[in-house]
């Protein structure tokens, strides 16, 4: 094992947020070799109580390695090896890790990948970037399964009446998943956060190319969800890859070898 692979084994750390909310938020770190300096760098946000160490961003780094790129991963606040806990957690607070680590841990251009919530989060990253004037940190966008507004669009819309009550009454509601042994807490406060992030509801800007990958046997994010992302998305390049018999995951290696040629492609 060599000393770079060594350091990526465990997850260094870098705070962020004001005094009384500081939090330690986990990340990966590899930086690009002579091979890859003269292209952007990588970055990886995954999706709702996911981790950094799936096997779609582990992947992502061993393709970085071999090619020399600067690969950055890391976990929201409340997810993986973060501080925090999940359920106090909103799609605005994730944003703000997000920026906060695209600012203080990358150098130069950026292809966001996004899987999932990451897809939303990427977007409203672009989106917060660009009104600050750094437009220059974005190369790209790649979005798996963009489950962008989907507390409102897929969760909230979706729910049964006791589920809502829940939410309402109890602030919180306890969500079966197919992806992991424990229920997931909807919060109160989650559902109420993303109503101030929807972006369905008007133009969106990407300020830089999209490639767009989705499973059209999805059973979380519907392929028609996609494509209806993609004619919010008219003012900028967008490629979109539908994968026929791909679920929501799209990890299988088939999936990986797409996601890794629409990085490529990109820059």
């Amino acid at each position: 094992m060599n000393p770079e692979q060594k350091t990526l084994s465990n997850p260094q750390f870098v705070t962020i947020g004001t005094t009384n909310e500081a939090h330690r938020i986990a990340y990966r770190k590899r930086k690009a070799t002579a091979a890859g300096l003269s292209r952007p760098g990588v970055i990886w946000l995954g999706g709702f109580k996911s981790d950094m160490k799936s096997t779609k961003a582990e992947r992502i780094d061993q393709w970085a390695e071999v090619h020399g790129r600067a690969f950055l991963r890391f976990d929201y606040s409340g997810h993986g090896e973060s501080g925090g806990r999940f359920e106090d957690g909103t799609i605005g607070a994730w944003l703000g890790d997000s920026l906060s680590v695209i600012r203080q841990l990358s150098d130069g251009p950026q292809i966001l990948v996004g899987s999932s919530m990451g897809g939303w989060i990427s977007l409203l990253a672009a989106r917060a970037l660009a009104q600050s004037g750094e437009e220059s940190r974005l190369a790209g966008l790649v979005l798996i399964a963009p489950a962008v507004d989907f507390t409102e669009a897929l969760m909230w819309k979706n729910l049964p009446a006791d589920a809502r009550r829940d939410i309402e009454e109890k602030g919180v509601w306890l969500r079966h998943s197919d992806y992991s042994p424990e229920p997931y807490a909807i919060t109160r406060q989650l559902i109420e956060d993303g109503r101030k992030h929807l972006l369905l509801d008007r133009s969106i800007r990407s300020y830089c190319p999209v490639h767009i990958l989705q499973g059209m046997q999805d059973p979380d994010v519907p392929w028609l969800h996609a494509m209806q992302l993609v004619e919010h998305l008219a003012g900028d390049p967008v490629a979109v890859t539908l994968i026929k018999d791909g679920d929501h995951r799209l990890s299988r290696d088939e999936d990986i070898a797409r996601l890794i040629a629409a990085i490529e492609a990109i820059a």
